[in-house]
């Protein structure tokens, strides 16, 4: 439970919530404190000041006598909420809102307020307090510092709305929390269950991927990644199924002739070895091209690259196969700047590519066709290209003309169409050179094979 991602949110979403509360209780109660505090203090201030006054002034009218004080002093207290405490000028309680210690000394250290004898009203107002010498009294306001604490009341509230407003909020994150976890782990949920049924064999299987943002991409994304892994699980199976076959077909061969010889129904003359002895060449160059092909998939071929003359490998592999072209009737040439920059290559791959692809040219090339090899420089590589006016690829075809025993004839047997590897090797090749091989064709109009090796880093850099 702990760890299921239901829990985890609402977790987040109480973490998030006490934390913003909790930051913003603190600014409140530190920043509002000292200007409540000073609100109180000036509200005590005008209080005093006005109860200065009332005193004062009931003092003038009242004949000057403090007679009946007490009645008023009881209401202030009672209505302001306070202990206050009226002395005349020689020191004698004449009222006290508690109602007690009447005609004695007061005794006191707290601070008190000197009431003085109003001056006589002016135009329109009231009598104002002076600064004249002529002492009435004295006043003490709270003199046991029995201040009601308003502002820490007042904090003690916000304080408990805070709290109120917090355990409100984790309600209301409660319910988000299952309303979005559902809608969150759904497609999690259903992500796991594909990748189980995937993780078990059933390529098939595919995650709904609806409306946009993250959820949408990583559905997006694991239905391609299943879609590659679906396409090389049916590659894997049909290079097991096509090496079978490819190996059945020699080993059938070479069985019968043996067992005809074993029988004396065939006698191992010149003919019968001949015989055999191309069965298990044909063989042995499957099983090469097999290996060649694996150690390439694993990116364990060892090439010995250096700086070399790209533009001689060319034509020593024309050399190669300008007898069978000429037997065939087939117009085999080059095409090549005067010089090119040194390529980093191996140069006897690089020989392999060009007698695949030649290869395949001559072979789908009809009498009095054209072959032209070409090369060019393009940025940091050399563009080498094999084009040719044969029968051409089908667009369908094409995507999966390097494809591992992949023929575009099917009635092409291994003996005149070859053991369908050798495109494979040679994109990989050129890949373990850093380059790319790409196609173009049409059918009827023929097709045009280029690939790229990098221009020699030396050059590059100087």
């Amino acid at each position: 439970m702990i760890h299921s991602l239901q829990f985890r949110l609402l977790l987040a979403f109480v973490l998030v919530i006490l934390v913003a509360i909790g930051t913003v209780s603190i600014f409140v109660v530190r920043n509002t404190g000292s200007e409540l505090e000073q609100f109180d203090i000036r509200a005590e201030q005008n209080q005093a000041a006005r109860t200065e006054f009332l005193l004062s002034y009931y003092y003038s009218i009242n004949n000057m006598s403090w007679d009946g004080v007490q009645t008023i002093v009881e209401q202030m207290g009672t209505t302001e909420g306070q202990h206050i405490v009226v002395t005349d000028a020689t020191g004698i309680i004449v009222a006290n809102s508690q109602g007690n210690s009447l005609g004695k000394q007061y005794h006191t250290t707290a601070p008190g307020i000197k009431l003085f004898l109003p001056s006589p009203p002016s135009w329109g107002g009231r009598p104002t307090s002076s600064s004249q010498e002529t002492v009435i009294g004295t006043l003490y306001i709270n003199p046991e510092n029995a201040r009601p604490a308003l502002t820490k009341n007042l904090a003690d509230t916000i304080n408990r709305f805070l709290l109120w407003g917090g355990l409100l909020a984790i309600a209301i994150a409660l319910v988000l929390t299952l309303v979005l976890s559902r809608r969150i782990s759904s497609p999690v949920r259903a992500l796991t269950m594909t990748a189980r049924k995937l993780g078990q064999g059933d390529f098939s299987q595919r995650v709904p991927s609806k409306g946009k943002g993250e959820m949408a991409e990583l559905a997006q994304a694991f239905n391609s990644m299943a879609d590659d892994i679906e396409r090389d699980e049916k590659l894997r199976q049909n290079l097991v199924a096509d090496t079978a076959h490819e190996l059945r077909t020699p080993l059938s061969n070479l069985r019968g002739y043996l067992e005809a010889i074993k029988d004396d129904v065939v006698k191992p003359d010149a003919t019968t070895i001949n015989s055999l002895y191309e069965e298990v060449t044909l063989l042995t160059r499957l099983v090469d091209d097999l290996q060649e092909l694996a150690l390439a998939e694993a990116s364990e071929l060892k090439l010995v690259m250096q700086a070399e003359d790209i533009t001689g490998v060319i034509k020593q592999a024309v050399v190669s196969f300008q007898s069978q072209a000429v037997d065939k009737g087939i117009s085999l040439r080059t095409d090549l700047p005067d010089k090119l920059p040194l390529c980093d290559i191996d140069s006897q791959r690089i020989a392999q590519i060009l007698h695949n692809l030649i290869s395949n040219a001559v072979t789908h090339t009809p009498r009095e066709g054209n072959i032209t090899i070409s090369a060019r420089e393009s940025g940091n590589h050399i563009e080498v290209t094999v084009a040719d006016t044969g029968e051409g690829i089908p667009a369908e075809e094409l995507p999966n003309i390097f494809e591992r025993f992949y023929r575009v004839d099917r009635s092409r047997s291994r003996r005149t169409g070859g053991s369908g590897l050798g495109l494979t090797i040679a994109k990989r090749l050129v890949e373990a050179h850093g380059g790319k091989i790409s196609v173009q064709s049409e059918p009827g109009k023929g097709s045009r094979f280029t690939f790229t090796v990098p221009i020699s880093s030396d050059l590059i850099n100087s």
